[in-house]
């Protein structure tokens, strides 16, 4: 006869297994670090406003700020140096940025203000550009401007470069402290997913397969980017993301993930993406399967405007303007000069639509170039690069 106590004891432990199976388990009540609804909020409302300054030096543009920073005692006799530690030029995006901001340091070593112009590159490697930094506070930096590699490893190499009393430029990319002279970057990575995400839900009238691409995980503007169309994306229920995977930023990875879908899923309504790079691939992927290529999102990489425009593709190219690299400069120099900046400068963040891409489209470009980085006011810039 079995015993009753251990009846008892399998009744309970198959109800529990029971629960355990029907309902959902709980989520992490961990919060992501990189969501704010406060932020969320300011970029969304940016988005409504006009910047100050003038639309033809949209790099010397800003937003409306309360804190501006007295930089009179970093005022330095010139010619100064100059240094920046550089997260990578490790994609086209950071290379026509680059290319920009080092036209205009040479404009100002032409002039004389500028001695040297030292700079780091950390391939996208956080300890290397730790020890970049420990390097540069011992180069008689007048300035350093740095363009971190990870948010949260940065940020300790960010406060003690502050620490030494050399005036801190963080842009691009930013960090967990407010120890530095000014961070300067556009509207942000909520307003990036915002407008894409909201755009391509219109064009499939909120329904349908979403494939999302990402570059990689762990900074703030790719993160921030995701958490705001995955907003827009969970708040219609007809719409079924099928996927988020991370590309590495390669085109042939990128091609291999979205044939993969096509294969699996079989019907992919829109692709959205946190970055514009791979787009080409994306296309190439649907033409290659002899599918309908569905709209997609991306950025002002001037390859994608010329087969979007070429070929009537529906996109929208939602901005990460890399004329912010000369910002740094102009910052640089009015810190060196004493004049007052914004403690965070934020800019200017537009986009390029189906109507508009004619306007921006540079067929005699390479395909490389980003066609908001501002080189055509730059003499003989657009030339070099065709060189």
């Amino acid at each position: 006869m079995r015993n009753p106590s251990f009846v008892r004891l399998a009744v309970v432990l198959g109800l529990l297994l029971l629960v355990v199976n029907l309902v959902p388990m709980a989520q992490d009540p961990t919060p992501n670090p990189f969501m704010s609804m406060g932020d969320l909020e300011r970029q969304l409302g940016l988005l409504e406003e006009e910047p100050l300054g003038d639309p033809e030096t949209p790099w010397l543009q800003m937003y409306a700020t309360e804190e501006m920073v007295d930089t009179s005692m970093y005022v330095t006799e010139g010619p100064w140096n100059i240094c920046f530690s550089n997260a990578s030029v490790g994609n086209n995006w950071r290379v026509s940025g680059f290319g920009v901001m080092n036209a205009d340091v040479q404009a100002l070593i032409d002039e004389g203000k500028v001695a040297e112009f030292i700079v780091t590159d950390a391939g996208e490697n956080a300890d290397k550009q730790i020890s970049d930094i420990d390097d540069l506070l011992t180069r008689d930096c007048d300035i350093i401007i740095i363009s971190p590699t990870s948010t949260e490893q940065l940020t300790p190499a960010v406060e003690k470069a502050a620490e030494s009393g050399i005036p801190v430029i963080v842009f691009d990319r930013g960090v967990n402290t407010t120890d530095y002279t000014t961070f300067i970057h556009p509207i942000g990575g909520y307003a990036f997913g915002h407008v894409g995400a909201t755009w391509l839900v219109d064009q499939i009238e909120g329904a349908g397969n979403v494939l999302a691409l990402r570059i990689l995980p762990g900074v703030d503007v790719l993160e921030t980017r995701w958490l705001a169309a995955e907003q827009i994306f969970s708040a219609n229920p007809d719409i079924s993301v099928v996927g988020v995977e991370f590309n590495d930023n390669d085109p042939a990875k990128t091609k291999s993930i979205v044939t993969d879908y096509i294969q699996r899923v079989g019907q992919i309504d829109g692709v959205w993406m946190d970055a514009g790079e791979t787009s080409v691939a994306v296309y190439e992927a649907f033409i290659d399967q002899g599918m309908p290529v569905p709209p997609i999102t991306s950025e002002d990489v001037n390859g994608w405007l010329k087969v979007w425009s070429d070929e009537e593709l529906n996109s929208i190219a939602v901005t990460y303007p890399s004329f912010q690299w000369r910002t740094a400069i102009a910052a640089a120099v009015m810190i060196l000069e004493g004049q007052p900046v914004p403690k965070e400068w934020v800019l200017p963040q537009p986009f390029v639509t189906n109507e508009t891409v004619v306007d921006y489209v540079q067929p005699e470009l390479p395909d490389t170039y980003y066609v908001f980085s501002s080189g055509a006011t730059i003499e003989g810039y657009l030339d070099s690069l065709m060189d």
